[in-house]
């Protein structure tokens, strides 16, 4: 990674990927080579008389995270947004196609995703989204208790997104069960600066606009982003505007500094969910009650974070880190005069600092991190009539904190054999207080939640190119404020945590055929135990209603796969042919339990096929068809209401230059009616409303202009 890059021009030159490269980023050769440092930096130091090119810092960003992931021994994808910009990218789902191991699925708002990573949040669907910690550069944007309720990171406004599955997510601090996302923000040194835009079906158009400038040390980055949806859907539309900026400072080659600034502005109305009857006859229509009660889910976002890297030395390095983030939900959500009307009105406020250090002695190479945030989140429950806030009904003052430490060694004890081992100590509490304005009675489930979480793993370089990787590792999830307040039994008792076992073991790599083609992979099979799963229960004052309770015992096990490959069809390999697949197995069940014996779990599908076969030409056209294949799921803990397996079809087609580049994309070429995503019941009755359909048949196009 010391490998300098020059531009004799002195100008800035615009960083292009090659035209061929495949939609997700594997580890490849250089990336599985023996590598003299694994520290991560949000860029590289200059050299003072050398000029960098954005396109250099890009490409050595991008080789250190995928060193870093190299030495990760289980499921791990990097993403690069080059390629996103050649599809239409409006949600977290549609990042995440090409990820395996991983359900997210849109068809609420454009803003609204429901995402799972290993069977995480399969009760909590569209809700408190936890299971999965999102950071940007390393820092957190999940609240301390685990939720991301009202936070879901624009996938555009990042330069790479690193996912870490499960226990995989260890060393970015994340006490979880479906890993961590991390956002890597762009930079003035990586990114040139561009102007984006897209629209299509439904009124939708989205675009942002940078602007940047490097000046010796300093260097700074703005984007103005905003998006315009009218929805597939009656009452779905969506309205959002952001700026994201950062700055750095280079003191010297061995330390700098980088601020960070964002301030969203998201106002989405809510369509509702329908009974099986409604979408069947008309999955276009919204729910009467959301029309009625003008649902909305507004939320103000604004964020602050600094970042620090000291190189100590050619083996030592340092990065400290603080982010506080400010939250004001309003949320119109249930209105059903004269028995029950609800809106939520919060603030919420995480503040959050992170400290890594890795040294290396010899053959080992070691890291060490803490990670510490506090949320609170208060307002209040209130009575609704749509356009006005109404009476309170509960005041609500909650809070959690979070620390999270890890030690982990990576020994090279052998050539070509590498030994990890480490493990996690994880302190948190958690505090609900939800007071009764009528009566006064406080609600208080509260607790302090600790835990020792080992982990050993081992990776075998098989040839320069691939790798053989095993590990056994603790999986823990302390419950979120949502879970407490929501709990089956009513009262001040807290759940327990959610703890567990998984041993997975799997192959990344990429290698030749003949002189001019080349495949690619990645593949894990997982098998985890897990005890005190955190799932919901029927209310017996309602039944149908779902609440939280811990469940014995539960399994979660599964397969994840990427394939892809470029394959040649003439001998100057001007023309080819690039397949792309992503394949998810689920297996995730009940263990003897002594209500729900061995049934499957809600939510997850049972595999997810997912993929493209697009013909390439060097003069930077792109063209095929794309294809999903998804299978059937529960929609509830019993096991009697089934949501239909479906297949999907779409073409997209572009064209990469130097400086500029367009696409189109067709989806559902069938117009095929299909369920996205559902609420998930304890026991659901054939006619209850809990299926929000999936996108219709739609165009969108984009272009991409770099200055």
């Amino acid at each position: 990674m010391d490998t300098k890059f020059s531009n004799s021009s002195g100008a800035p030159r615009l960083g292009r990927r090659a035209p061929g490269r495949a939609s997700t980023l594997l580890l490849s050769a250089c990336s599985l080579a023996p590598i003299g440092a694994f520290a991560q930096s949000d860029e590289p130091s200059p050299v003072a008389t050398v000029v960098v090119t954005a396109e250099a810092v890009a490409e050595q960003t991008r080789q250190q995270l995928q060193a870093e992931q190299a030495l990760n021994p289980g499921g791990v994808t990097l993403v690069d947004s080059d390629d996103l910009y050649q599809r239409n990218v409006s949600n977290l789902a549609d990042m995440l196609r090409y990820v395996p191991g991983v359900w997210a699925a849109s068809g609420s708002t454009g803003d609204s995703t429901f995402f799972s990573s290993r069977g995480s949040n399969l009760d909590a669907t569209n809700y408190d989204g936890n299971g999965i910690k999102l950071l940007q550069d390393g820092l957190p944007v999940t609240t301390a208790d685990g939720n991301n309720h009202n936070r879901i990171i624009d996938p555009l406004a990042a330069r790479y997104i690193s996912v870490a599955r499960g226990a995989n997510a260890l060393t970015y601090g994340a006490s979880t069960l479906g890993g961590a996302i991390d956002f890597t923000t762009p930079t003035a040194r990586d990114s040139a600066p561009e102007l984006y835009l897209s629209g299509g079906s439904f009124g939708q158009v989205q675009g942002h606009a940078s602007v940047g400038t490097v000046n010796g040390p300093f260097d700074g980055l703005i984007t103005a982003e905003g998006r315009s949806y009218d929805g597939y859907r009656d009452h779905q539309q969506q309205e959002r505007k952001g700026i994201y900026a950062n700055s750095g400072w280079q003191f010297s080659e061995a330390l700098r500094t980088r601020f960070y600034l964002t301030y969203l502005d998201n106002d989405q109305e809510l369509p509702g969910s329908l009974t099986r009857e409604q979408w069947q006859d008309d999955p276009r229509q919204a729910e009467a009650a959301a029309v009625a009660g003008d649902y909305h889910y507004n939320v103000q976002t604004w964020r602050f974070a600094n970042k620090t890297v000291w190189d100590i030395g050619a083996d030592s390095h340092l990065s400290v880190g603080v982010s506080y983030e400010d939250q004001q939900l309003y949320h119109p959500i249930v209105y059903a005069p004269p028995y029950f009307s609800l809106l939520i009105d919060t603030r919420q406020r995480t503040a959050g600092t992170s400290l890594r250090y890795d040294l290396r002695l010899g053959d080992h190479q070691l890291l060490a991190g803490v990670d510490y945030s506090e949320t609170t989140n208060k307002g209040g429950n209130y009575d609704y009539e749509p356009g006005q806030r109404g009476a309170l009904q509960t005041d609500v003052d909650n809070r959690a904190d979070s620390v999270e430490l890890f030690a982990v060694d990576r020994w090279q004890f052998a050539p070509k054999w590498t030994v990890i081992y480490g493990t996690q100590g994880v302190v948190s509490s958690r505090d609900v207080k939800n007071t009764d304005a009528a009566s006064g009675v406080l609600t208080n489930p509260n607790d302090h939640y600790n835990s020792i979480n080992p982990r050993v793993g081992l990776i075998h370089q098989l040839t320069p190119d691939v790798q053989l990787f095993a590990n056994l590792s603790r999986l823990y999830e302390a419950p979120d404020n949502f879970e407490l307040q929501d709990d089956a039994c009513g009262c001040d008792k807290a759940l327990d945590p959610m703890r567990g076992t998984v041993a997975e073991i799997g192959t990344r790599g990429s290698q030749p055929f003949g002189d001019k083609d080349r495949w690619h992979w990645d593949v894990a099979v997982y098998y985890a135990k897990l005890q005190d799963e955190i799932l919901s229960i029927d209310d017996p004052d309602a039944p149908g209603t779902s609440l939280s309770a811990n469940i014995d015992d539960t399994i979660h096990a599964g397969i994840e796969a990427l394939f892809g490959a470029s394959l040649a069809l003439d001998a100057a390999g001007s023309h080819r042919i690039e397949p792309l697949v992503n394949i998810t197995v689920n297996h995730f069940k009940f263990d003897g339990d002594e209500h729900y014996g061995d049934n499957d779990l809600p939510a997850a599908p049972t595999y997810a096929i997912k993929g493209e076969l697009l013909y390439r030409h060097t003069s930077g056209f792109y063209a095929g068809p794309t294809f999903d294949v998804v299978g059937s799921r529960w929609a509830d803990f019993s096991n009697r209401y089934k949501v239909d397996s479906y297949e999907l079809l779409g073409l997209r087609a572009g064209l990469t230059r130097e400086t500029w580049e367009v696409y189109a994309e067709l989806r559902n070429l069938s117009d095929k009616n299909y369920v996205a995503f559902f609420s998930v019941k304890d026991a659901a009755a054939p006619d209850d409303a809990i299926l929000t359909p999936g996108e219709p048949r739609a165009l969108y196009v984009g272009t991409r202009l770099r200055f």
